[in-house]
């Protein structure tokens, strides 16, 4: 998914004030947490995930993976919080605007 610069601007403003729905945590990705955070994404669009998994590398190997499987666009990454977005074609949420 392209988003602009201007758009990927406008969808961390709007992350700022959210609070991280799913967490990731020792066991990593297993199928209950990709199913919930597909779920999660496909209601709400734009979300925050919390990756409490170790160090920087693996946290960035398992936000790929999870970003390659659900198609999700990252945002931004700060820390152990990922916000990421995919857009919802039948009930679209989000205003991206130009």
């Amino acid at each position: 998914m392209h988003l602009t610069q201007s758009q990927l601007r406008h969808l961390r403003g709007l992350g700022h004030k959210l609070k991280p729905v799913v967490t990731v945590a020792g066991r990593g990705l297993t199928e209950s947490v990709i199913e919930e955070i597909d779920s999660s994404v496909a209601h709400h669009e734009l979300m925050k995930i919390k990756l409490n998994v170790g160090d920087r590398e693996l946290r960035d190997q398992l936000l790929e993976e999870l970003c390659q499987r659900l198609k999700l666009r990252l945002v931004q990454r700060v820390g152990n919080t990922a916000l990421v977005f995919r857009r919802n074609p039948q009930r679209p949420r989000v205003e991206l605007g130009k």
